[in-house]
């Protein structure tokens, strides 16, 4: 049985030589959990479930399986990245699944924020289901488990990486950052080698972008927010804000507004800057953005981005904002 509770004497992990001694550690605990038997791990690109790939590549190579399924809802250039660092650079046994079309046509006028979220977390259990029964010899499940989960949970993690699993398949887990904060993760991640903006990437939620195309999703307004987020995010990184701030994203709610392009009026959507500093994510706080940098955000995005024209910023902290609109 894994411990639920991180030992009092566990010392922090907060150098190259702290997470290389805690890598050498997993990798032999994993070499003896495993053996020579096959895990499968749902890959999605985020922090956790990125330094378990590269911890268990590094532990047991060709025996683990990640399954990266692309619903349609991720931020630019994160599943091409995926492929890059995971498929090309470290020559992992990964599964790519572009699911778009599958998730984007399930969603098809939903508005409900909650009934968005459950379609989204449901279907994607649903292909990671198809997608492991098609698989064989599959003993363990790895996930990205890290010590707030355990916390928050009781002990029993509601929502893992695979968005929960059907009951009917069983594997045994495989959970080696499970005792871990979220800033000890990171630093295992750097001396894995894995990039920096992978391994410093900021918290997304699980449903993607599908929780900040405010409304019922359309594939248009998508892809206008898929693109005035990069825009936020490149701008950010420019004026060293990306290391700052905690979560920024954008926002683009089902409604538009009338504005003037070529000398013509026309109805566009509002783009919505969201910045906000945290801790516990249980309260958040506004982080001050100077002028000329929104001015400058605002000017690419309603120039850049087809169908917005207007940028917004949301001033508003938690409470009583929740940090993501939906």
């Amino acid at each position: 049985m894994l411990p639920n509770k991180r030992p009092d004497d566990m010392q922090r992990i907060t150098t190259p030589e702290l997470a290389n001694a805690f890598i050498d550690e997993q990798v032999k605990q994993i070499r003896a959990q495993v053996g020579d038997k096959k895990v499968l791990l749902a890959l999605s690109g985020g922090v956790d479930s990125s330094v378990v790939a590269a911890l268990l590549i590094k532990a047991i190579g060709k025996q683990l399986v990640c399954v990266h399924v692309n619903h349609g809802l991720m931020r630019k250039g994160e599943s091409e990245q995926v492929i890059e660092v995971f498929g090309k650079e470290l020559d992992a046994n990964l599964i790519y699944i572009d699911a778009t079309d599958r998730f984007l046509d399930l969603l098809k006028g939903v508005s409900a924020p909650e009934t968005k979220r459950k379609i989204i977390g449901g279907e994607f259990i649903k292909v990671f289901d198809e997608e492991a029964s098609k698989l064989k010899g599959i003993s363990f499940l790895a996930q990205g488990t890290i010590y707030p989960d355990i916390i928050e949970s009781d002990g029993v993690k509601a929502h893992h990486n695979v968005g929960g699993l059907p009951e009917e398949i069983q594997f045994e887990l495989v959970e080696p950052v499970r005792l871990l904060y979220k800033d000890e993760v990171r630093v295992v991640g750097k001396a894995l080698g894995l990039p920096v903006n992978m391994v410093d990437r900021q918290p997304f939620p699980g449903p993607g972008l599908g929780v900040r195309c405010l409304g019922a999703i359309t594939r248009d307004r998508l892809h206008a927010l898929r693109k005035a987020d990069a825009i936020l995010r490149e701008e950010f990184d420019n004026c060293g804000l990306a290391s700052k701030v905690w979560q920024y994203f954008i926002a683009v709610p089902d409604m538009k507004s009338v504005g003037v392009k070529d000398g013509k009026r026309y109805e566009g959507w509002p783009a919505i800057i969201r910045a906000v500093n945290t801790v516990d994510a249980m309260t958040a706080t506004i982080e001050e953005i100077p002028y000329s940098v929104l001015n400058k955000i605002t000017q690419r995005i309603t120039s850049e981005v087809e169908g917005i024209n207007r940028v917004l910023f949301d001033l508003t902290p938690k409470p009583v904002g929740t940090i993501e609109w939906e």
